[in-house]
């Protein structure tokens, strides 16, 4: 969030999102799943860190985020939250848990906070999930909100597409991030908006706006872990790849195969010896002499002491 600064080792805050705003820094987030990741962001300095329900998709193997439960996202907040310090850890709300009713709504999002750890939750939308939105704020909980392409809608969308191409459907996402800066969300992701719209929209609400696939207008942006580090199958062209972790790993797992299929690994000096006497003592019955290795076991093998 600073500019030529090193991280401060202070927790982000909500106030510190409002600040950044007015100081015209830029808010750097990104989704994290479990805890070396989390660690990992956390350390090189993100401001925040969104526990998506794209983990479905990202990690558990599934078609979208729909079938994502809460148990899922309770689990997958504590993992980041462990490997937090810094950034601030921000939690969906998965499909179906804040559409039932307002009071399962707050239910549910006292869990990520409570059970969880998430210092804030995330909803989609700006229709009928103001009234909850309102109902979280004043319970305390902090709202991220989400306009544009949002994901729990694909079917209704028709995939995922760019929202606000024309004049209703721009006026549409326009007017949804001002009823969510009126019902109390601290910030908004504007997801696959056209780059005039997702500026108007920044210069149009004071909380800060925060992008993906919307151009560098808003005032931060957030992107998919899996994709940024190249572990996503497809680039999709709002991403920039920092590295290609699919082919580091691929190689390196590789090398693992080769060297124990031709018994490279593990060498003496992976393991630990035992006094000789110790093995004569035994009673023990051999009765497979063919796997018996010509060279002494532990020769070359570390001490135990």
């Amino acid at each position: 969030m600073k500019e030529n600064d090193t991280p401060s080792s202070r927790p982000v805050t909500i106030a510190d999102f409002k600040n950044a705003r007015q100081e015209g820094r830029r808010i750097a987030m990104i989704t994290a799943y479990d805890t070396p990741s989390a660690r990992l962001a956390d350390s090189a300095g993100v401001d925040a860190i969104l526990v998506g329900d794209s983990i479905g998709r990202n990690v558990l193997g599934m078609p979208d985020e729909l079938p994502v439960t809460m148990d899922d996202m309770v689990r997958a907040t504590q993992s980041v939250v462990r490997g937090t310090k810094r950034a601030m850890v921000i939690a969906d709300m998965p499909f179906g848990s804040y559409q039932c009713g307002e009071d399962e709504a707050v239910t549910n999002a006292v869990r990520l906070v409570k059970e969880g750890g998430a210092h804030a939750v995330k909803l989609e939308g700006a229709g009928r999930v103001i009234d909850v939105i309102e109902r979280l704020v004043d319970a305390g909980i902090p709202v991220m909100g989400h306009v544009g392409f949002t994901p729990q809608s694909v079917h209704a969308l028709g995939g995922p597409r760019v929202q606000g191409r024309d004049r209703e459907t721009a006026q549409n996402v326009l007017d949804g991030a001002r009823r969510l800066q009126s019902a109390g969300a601290f910030a908004v992701v504007l997801e696959l908006v056209p780059i005039s719209l997702a500026g108007l929209i920044t210069n149009s609400i004071s909380i800060p706006t925060i992008g993906i696939g919307s151009g560098p207008a808003c005032d931060g942006q957030v992107q998919i872990w899996h994709d940024v580090l190249g572990l996503s199958e497809h680039l999709y062209r709002h991403v920039r790849r920092y590295a290609d972790l699919n082919t580091i790993i691929r190689e390196a797992l590789s090398n693992y195969v080769l060297d124990v299929s031709s018994a490279q690994f593990p060498t003496h000096e992976h393991a630990v010896r035992i006094e000789h006497t110790v093995l004569e003592g035994l009673d023990a019955d051999e009765r497979y002499p063919d796997n018996k290795r010509s060279e002494p076991l532990d020769e070359g093998c570390p001490s135990d002491d």
